[in-house]
């Protein structure tokens, strides 16, 4: 696979997308999904300027971050146990899982002890789909101030994943909710959240024009993996 025309082919999709809306093509960040991808796979895509990666698997992480450049970035993507925070506080710039306040103050724990504030994002289950991980909007809504109010975490934002059809004007609602949910949390906190965490491969047009600021963004960029997973948890780019 050709990487260096993949990566030529996203970028411009993502900013025809942004034409269309009428957003600056600067607004929306790429972030390569690399779930099972070696790290030379990383350093190639790091020669051609990528400088955001996600990875699903803290365990994955470990042993693959300290093989790739240390000039890029990491963020956590995938569904995070608890018991995995102190790791994920060591590797990753930032948290996009962070699904209950239990989690958010394991992570403000760990990272009080490290001495440094995370930056996070709180998943959102929009479609309520029961394989997949995330705040219900009413809860995330009843429990943002209690997860504000810790110390060494900073929210930055939300994402969510979309269900799978091949259809995906079908999710734009999805996006579209995602978007709503984060101006009613701004008006909660009286701040604003930069980032909304939306769109992967099937789908990331569409997340880019109701307001995605980070993609993320796997096979369209490496191609599918070799193992097929026949369903996608949450968290991973499809």
């Amino acid at each position: 696979m050709d990487l260096a025309a993949s990566f030529n082919v996203v970028h411009e999709r993502i900013r025809t997308a942004c034409v269309r809306v009428g957003r600056d093509p600067l607004s929306v960040t790429l972030l390569a999904v690399t779930k099972g991808q070696p790290p030379a796979v990383v350093r190639a895509a790091a020669d051609l300027g990528q400088t955001l990666f996600g990875e699903n698997r803290v365990q994955e992480a470990k042993t693959k971050i300290g093989q790739c450049p240390g000039r890029v970035r990491w963020h956590m993507i995938g569904h995070l146990q608890s018991n995995k925070c102190r790791d994920s506080i060591h590797f990753f710039e930032m948290i996009q899982s962070v699904d209950s306040v239990a989690l958010a103050q394991e992570i403000d724990k760990w990272a009080d002890k490290a001495a440094k504030t995370m930056p996070i994002l709180l998943e959102v289950n929009i479609a309520g789909e029961a394989s997949k991980f995330g705040y219900r909007p009413d809860q995330l809504l009843a429990e943002l101030a209690q997860i504000n109010a810790l110390k060494k975490i900073e929210i930055h934002g939300l994402m969510t994943i979309a269900p799978w059809t091949p259809e995906p004007e079908k999710v734009r609602p999805v996006f579209r909710q995602l978007r709503e949910l984060k101006e009613e949390c701004e008006q909660i906190l009286g701040a604003p959240l930069p980032h909304l965490s939306m769109g992967m491969s099937s789908d990331f047009e569409l997340a880019i024009e109701e307001g995605a600021t980070l993609v993320r963004l796997g096979t369209v960029l490496f191609g599918p993996r070799s193992k097929a997973r026949k369903e996608v948890k949450a968290g991973e780019e499809r």
